[in-house]
């Protein structure tokens, strides 16, 4: 076997390649151990035919090792295949000095070439070496300074996003931003829909709602923090990045679906403000059951390397079908001890509301963003009372009372819970 091909994974481990993971299946004629092989040539050094030029030297230097390959389920036997396709996990070795510290190329590596054009096959995980992990920041703040930012160490952060998602003048935001910052929202953000359009520029919003911000301290003795949405063209980032800087911005948030891991992590190297990730529109990275990433992978690990100190991530319960497994191991990749690089806040979207609350806490636990939108927006005694039912909700799962009976007593969240139909989970 050649062993510039194959490699055994005790001894790629020592040495500086990243091992990406793939399934795929295949007619049960075909000959895993040559489609790996082929698949690891071709997205390194090679084509599907040889070509002059590759000498030992790059071979071993630059070209990809086939580290493991499991069949599912796990056969022995010619006489136990009864099937006519057949799946598999393939384990490929990347050597890091063939894309650095480059995010795009990284996952042109992996999944462009070959990966694209001639085979199919899901990227299921990276596992990075330390070595290379080490070139990269990650998040500035992590979990425990997204809440020494806050100010809140004992229960979860509230976030809403501000409703209509789109179509509001600074000045027309800035009044709902008054109104959900007397119910005692720690955070809001814009929608991922609104980032910069010409009625309402990013500085703009930052100045309208600071002023918001502090007319509702001088009512609540708290102050709410504002994520401006700054997700624009690659040209625009950096000046937007500035101009929301100098307007007094609490924080930033970037769609990194949209404009890529690198941009997420170049701003998260030239600004001190705590970074948002929002993850809409990675859909189309992980719903294929053939091609693309899984989504752990896509919306946490990626992103936390990449310098995000938040990320909104999607749930099972807001209409999504998304499996409860990918949700919490989304939640691992961003919350686990990943060498020296802090952790990402995972920040919960969809289908958030006070009947969600207790659930929410049970399975992930206190260190998250709980962020609702229209359970705040939508409460029929207005955005006041909304962000209010949230915090009591909170309050009364943290005290560790009796949840229903504790909610009866309060008037905003009992509205909340017939209105959204509670139901005891």
């Amino acid at each position: 076997m050649d062993s510039l091909l194959y490699t055994l994974s005790e001894t790629v481990h020592k040495q500086n390649y990243v091992i990406a993971t793939y399934y795929t299946r295949l007619p049960r004629e075909v000959d895993i151990l040559k489609k790996a092989a082929t698949l690891a040539v071709g997205q390194t050094i090679g084509t599907w035919i040889p070509i002059p030029g590759i000498t030992e030297e790059i071979r071993e230097k630059y070209m990809g090792k086939v580290v493991n390959v499991f069949d599912v389920p796990s056969l022995e036997l010619a006489t136990q295949i009864t099937e006519d396709q057949r799946e598999y996990l393939i384990q490929i070795a990347y050597p890091s000095v063939n894309f650095g510290t480059d995010q795009p190329l990284l996952i042109t590596a992996l999944l462009g070439n070959d990966a694209s054009t001639s085979a199919q096959a899901k990227l299921l995980d990276i596992e990075f070496s330390e070595e290379f992990a080490r070139k990269f920041r990650g998040p500035q703040y992590g979990i425990k300074g997204i809440q020494n930012f806050a100010g809140i160490n004992d229960r979860p952060i509230l976030l809403n996003m501000i409703k209509p998602c789109t179509g509001l003048t600074p000045k027309e935001g800035a009044r709902i931003f008054y109104e959900t910052a007397l119910g005692g929202a720690d955070f809001i953000k814009d929608d991922e829909l609104f980032g910069n359009p010409v009625y309402s520029k990013p500085e703009e919003r930052v100045r309208a709602y600071r002023e918001a911000a502090e007319a509702a301290y001088e009512k609540t003795g708290e102050r709410v923090k504002y994520f401006v949405n700054i997700t624009s063209g690659a040209g625009e980032i950096i000046d937007n990045v500035k101009r929301a800087e100098e307007a007094g911005a609490d924080g930033l948030m970037i769609n990194f679906a949209a404009m890529g891991y690198s941009v997420l992590k170049y701003v998260a190297e030239h600004t001190a403000l705590p970074i948002l990730g929002h993850s809409a529109g990675t859909g189309m990275c992980f719903e294929g059951t053939m091609n693309g990433m899984a989504s752990p992978l896509a919306v946490g690990k990626l992103a936390r390397l990449a310098g995000a100190d938040i990320v909104m991530i999607n749930t099972p319960y807001g209409g999504y079908p998304l499996l409860h497994q990918k949700y919490m191991q989304t939640v691992a990749q961003l919350t686990l001890p990943f060498y020296d690089i802090k952790t990402s806040m995972p920040s919960i979207g969809g289908g958030v509301h006070p009947g969600m609350v207790e659930k929410y806490i049970r399975e992930v636990g206190k260190d998250v963003v709980l962020a609702a939108g229209g359970a705040v927006q939508g409460h029929p005694c207005g955005a006041a009372a909304g962000a209010r039912a949230m915090r009591q909700a909170i309050d009364i799962v943290m005290s560790g009372q009796a949840f229903e009976k504790a909610a009866a007593e309060k008037d905003e969240l009992r509205v909340a819970l017939t209105q959204w139909n509670y139901i005891k989970s």
